[in-house]
């Protein structure tokens, strides 16, 4: 269930960043709205309460396992990308970058969960 949890949370979150990343760069209105500027914050506390709860069921724990680790640093890299697009980036062009940046990290994160080595995506080539 835990594992469901997180999964699904996966899912929202980054469903909201996306969403928000690209009213961000349009400059849309919507970004004002309450909800976007609190349902996002509520889902990834479950999303990271869950990781950790995942991650002690299995026993499992960053800078232990080299994969672990690579998830949490790339988690890193994909928060400070999404506060790039959403709060920082100064022009619209640069926007768009980071935006398609954290994309790619998120992509990155969900192939070192699924194939559960650093190269996550990488292993294929």
């Amino acid at each position: 269930m835990v594992k469901t949890l997180h999964v699904a949370t996966v899912i929202i979150s980054i469903s909201l960043f996306a969403l928000r990343g690209y009213w961000r760069i349009q400059g849309s209105d919507r970004m004002q709205q309450r909800w976007v500027k609190i349902v996002p914050h509520l889902n990834d506390t479950i999303l990271l309460t869950t990781a950790v709860i995942l991650a002690v069921q299995m026993q499992q724990y960053p800078f232990v396992h080299h994969w672990l680790s690579a998830k949490v640093i790339a988690l890193l890299i994909y928060i400070f990308l999404g506060m790039a697009v959403i709060k920082w980036a100064p022009t619209h062009q640069l926007r768009w970058v980071f935006y398609l940046l954290a994309l790619s990290t998120f992509v990155y994160i969900i192939s070192v969960a699924m194939t559960k080595t650093p190269l996550g995506v990488f292993v294929f080539l």
